[in-house]
This record gives structure tokens, sequence and C-alpha cells, in this order.
């Protein structure tokens, strides 16, 4: 989905292509006595099933089929106690087929999935009638899709965003620095609506490097830390905490990944951030592993019921979960 606002898959792809081996030196096992886990954004995707246009240019670490049994492998001792499928973007004839097959996967309990954020075309005049389809069931939680596509059908999108509100569903949006501030005029246009923000905005952390970042690094970050900071006015927009090693391509170090993950854990306080392992695009330039050990250590400063929060407790409330 080409993305005038930030980076496109593509890029972010090609960008993190590399850096599977940066961090091969991380710990790749947590301790099982860990706090719970509420994996708030992992994919799935069998190619033999479904048609990912996107995967034609990620290259081999994605292009290739992952599945429930692959995600208990990646997330083993991590204690992943639930988790929050969301779509894949599949071809969009494909969408129905997709909600149907998570939607099956939570009502027969494979693996930790529970939940499901599911893909639509809110940018079409059908949407809500499609929506209505899935307002009983208690897997579907929500919706993701192209905001820019949304943005440029106007009214249509920010009427379709209502009916989620409506039925109780969330909008995860997915861009870049400069889409930040766009969302947030959206965001304010359905104050009965809750949102996501995917990946900590998709900020390249090289941007707060010291030494060897970009010419435009200042204009960027500026860019980026004041649109977080518009969004999280907005009391019905949390962030998931995730994406930052894989948008910065292996070129940022954790001093660089805290300044991120900081930033939005500040600007949305304790009880708006979510963790997500966006498993397996993670892959790229680590692990489900390495990812919860580098954020468990930007946290560990932080009381212990604030990273409780952050790693179970706000996903299950945000999510309307079961406890047990």
């Amino acid at each position: 989905m080409p993305n005038p606002h930030g980076p496109s898959r593509r890029q972010v792809l090609a960008a993190a292509a590399g850096a599977a081996c940066a961090l091969a030196g991380s710990v790749e096992s947590a301790d099982a006595g860990e706090p719970p886990i509420v994996d708030t954004h992992k994919h799935l995707w069998d190619l033999k099933r479904f048609r990912l246009p996107w995967l034609d240019h990620a290259g081999d670490v994605l292009n290739r089929t992952y599945t429930a049994d692959d995600y208990l492998k990646a997330s083993a001792g991590l204690n992943v106690v639930k988790a929050v499928y969301m779509e894949v973007d599949v071809e969009p004839s494909q969408r129905d087929q997709e909600a149907d097959f998570v939607v099956d996967l939570c009502r027969r309990r494979v693996g930790p999935t529970v939940a499901a954020v599911i893909g639509g075309a809110t940018d079409r005049e059908g949407f809500p009638v499609w929506i209505s389809r899935f307002k009983d069931s208690p897997f579907v939680k929500g919706v993701r899709s192209s905001f820019d596509a949304g943005v440029t059908a106007g009214d249509v999108f920010v009427k379709n965003l209502r009916k989620l509100g409506a039925l109780g569903m969330s909008f995860d949006i997915n861009v870049g620095p400069p889409g930040l501030e766009p969302a947030a005029g959206v965001v304010k246009q359905c104050p009965d609506t809750r949102f996501v923000v995917d990946h900590c905005g998709n900020l390249d952390a090289a941007m707060y490097r010291q030494n060897g970042a970009p010419a435009n690094a200042a204009a960027v970050r500026a860019q980026w830390e004041h649109g977080m900071a518009t969004l999280a006015e907005s009391r019905n927009v949390v962030c998931k905490i995730s994406g930052v090693m894989e948008a910065a391509g292996g070129r940022a170090g954790e001093a660089e990944y805290a300044a991120v993950i900081n930033h939005c854990l500040d600007c949305f306080g304790p009880d708006r951030v979510m963790f997500a392992s966006n498993w397996p695009v993670i892959n790229l330039a680590g692990s489900f592993a390495s990812w919860v050990a580098l954020l468990r250590s930007v946290v560990s400063a932080r009381p212990a019921g604030v990273v409780r929060k952050l790693f179970s407790d706000n996903a299950i409330e945000f999510y309307r979960l079961r406890k047990a």
C-alpha cells in the first residue's frame, strides 16, 4: 500500500533487509517467570491460501508461510498468554476469507490468538453494511486499512470510522511522521471511536543517532515528536510499542531505540500504551525474543505496575479480553 505520509511496506522491508544478523548477540530467550505478555500485533499468513502482493518484494525472510505453530516457537519461553491477530493486507477480494480464517482460529483457540483486527475498505460507501456482519462477533475487535486511501475518500472515511465507534470497534493508524498530524485531525472528527497508532508512528530510530544520522534527521525527528504528542492529546488514541527495530533497519542501537520508545511512553502515559511484537516482520531486524529483551531493558527503571500495564493489562482492557 503506497504511503505518501511515510515509508511504504516495501521501503521499510528494503531498509531492514540486511539487518537480520545485526542483533546476533541479543538475548534469544527470556525467563518464563517474567510478567505475562499480551501481544497486540501478530501476523500469520499461508501463501497457499492467501495472496499478499507486498511480499513480492519482501525478500526471503518474509516471503514464506508463517503458521500458528511458527508463532508458538518464536514466542516460546516469553510467557505470551494472549495474542491479537493483525490483518496482513491480502488481495482485497480475499478479505472475507481472511476474516473467516482468523475468526475460526480464535473460536478453536489455536495457540494464544483470542481476537483480531481485520482488513476492510474504510474508503468505500458499502463499508458500514460489510462491517456490520461482525458486530456480534466476540473476536473481531477492529479494522486496519490504508489511511491515505481513507483521507482521499474524505467524508466517507470519517463516516465509516464513526461507524466503527458505534460498533465498539477500533481503527489502527499505520503512518510515518508526515502522516501523524493529518491523522490527529481525523481522530478529532471521531471522538467516539478508539484509535491505535501502530509501530510508534514508524520513526526510523537512526534519526536519533549522535553520529551518522541523515542530514534531515532533526526535521524528521521534530515532525515525529510533534505528531505523536498531538495524537496523544486525544484520549481515544493509544499507541502500540513496536516496530522500532524494523524501521531502523539495523542502523540504530539501544540508546536510539530507547529515545523513540520513551517519547511514546511519556506522551501517551502508562494507561495508553500496549506491547506489540509485529511478528514475523520483526525477524528482519532480530527476533521476537530480542525485541522483548530490548523493551524490558528500556523500561526496567519504570515501576513494576507500569511495566505490567504495558505488557498485558492495557491490552486486556482495550480489547476487552477475558483475564483468564
